[in-house]
């Protein structure tokens, strides 16, 4: 099962990452561009990242898990963090938002 202190410690590891929170949303950000979300208090937790479109379509048709995040819009995915993904693709899924936001910045 994921776990928000792993998640939120692989977040703190990326360069350049800044922490707030706000509205009961723990977000990480590249630069000024939120390219993650973790939700306080939920259970399932739930995640939400910047996503590549078409990644993020192919995503939502195979998990039921995976929506379009309510913070990012087309431009993200939310993750409910009940088992369909594991740890290690919600960590890649990680990694991934945080190149697209990075690209977005420069």
């Amino acid at each position: 099962m994921v776990l928000e202190d792993d998640i939120i410690a692989y977040a703190r590891k990326l360069d350049e990452v800044t922490e707030r929170n706000e509205k009961g949303f723990r977000l990480f950000l590249c630069g000024e561009k939120v390219f993650a979300a973790v939700e306080q208090e939920t259970n399932p937790l739930r995640v939400q990242m910047r996503c590549d479109r078409k990644l993020s379509k192919t995503l939502q048709d195979r998990y039921e898990s995976v929506m379009e995040s309510r913070l990012l819009g087309r431009n993200g995915i939310e993750i409910i963090c009940s088992g369909q993904l594991s740890e290690d693709e919600i960590i890649d899924l990680l990694r991934h938002s945080y190149e697209e936001s990075h690209k977005a910045n420069d």
